[in-house]
């Protein structure tokens, strides 16, 4: 989804930015009862969606909207 998009430059300019990424990776990230994760494909494919339209403008065809819980920084 990221291939050919300079997302590490940039992050670099922005780590608040980054702080957001990897808050949607735990928001959306599900752990079973031994605390083992469950979905983490999921979780990461939906940060990488943020980081895509952060830096073009507009999510991956087909991706639904980040939710606002998903990107809620606690």
């Amino acid at each position: 989804m990221l291939e050919g998009i300079d997302y590490w430059g940039e992050l670099r300019e922005s780590p608040s930015q980054m702080e957001i990424c990897v808050a949607i990776f735990a928001n959306v990230l599900e752990l079973d009862e031994r605390g083992e994760p469950v979905n983490e494909k999921y979780a990461e494919r939906r940060a990488a969606a943020w980081l895509y339209r952060y830096c073009t403008g507009e999510l991956p065809p087909g991706e639904p909207d980040i939710e606002p819980w998903e990107c809620r920084l606690h």
